[in-house]
């Protein structure tokens, strides 16, 4: 078994997102009801640290089983996809209008869409 400190340094994935009433919702997707807010962004992501050592002592004494961070191992990093043609030129179209490749502009388009989905907007 680890010790707090192991767990603590180990690189557990933290989601912040915007509360409906206000403020920001920190959490650890792989520590179950771990989760803390804040006014800002920052202050919950700041609290989410006190949060997750609570949380992993709880766990400690509770004898509860701590599982440990998702690995990205499993992901290559690829994937195949078909689109329509009409978009296949749109796309190396805009790439090449701001300098950059079509697999860069199309990664810069995912992760602005993935950021605003995964905040809720």
């Amino acid at each position: 078994m680890k010790t707090l400190s192991e767990y603590m340094a180990m690189p557990y994935r933290m989601e912040i997102t915007a509360d409906a009433e206000g403020g920001y919702v920190a959490s650890y997707p792989d520590l179950p009801g771990c989760l803390t807010c804040g006014e800002t962004a920052e202050q919950a992501a700041a609290n989410a640290e006190d949060a997750k050592r609570a949380w992993l002592k709880a766990a400690f004494e509770e004898g509860i089983e701590i599982q440990e961070p998702d690995s990205l191992e499993e992901y290559s990093g690829q994937f195949k996809l078909r689109i329509p043609r009409s978009l296949h030129r749109s796309l190396a179209e805009h790439s090449k209008k701001e300098g950059v490749s079509m697999n860069q502009y199309c990664v810069y388009l995912l992760a602005k869409n993935d950021a605003l989905e995964a905040n809720g907007l």
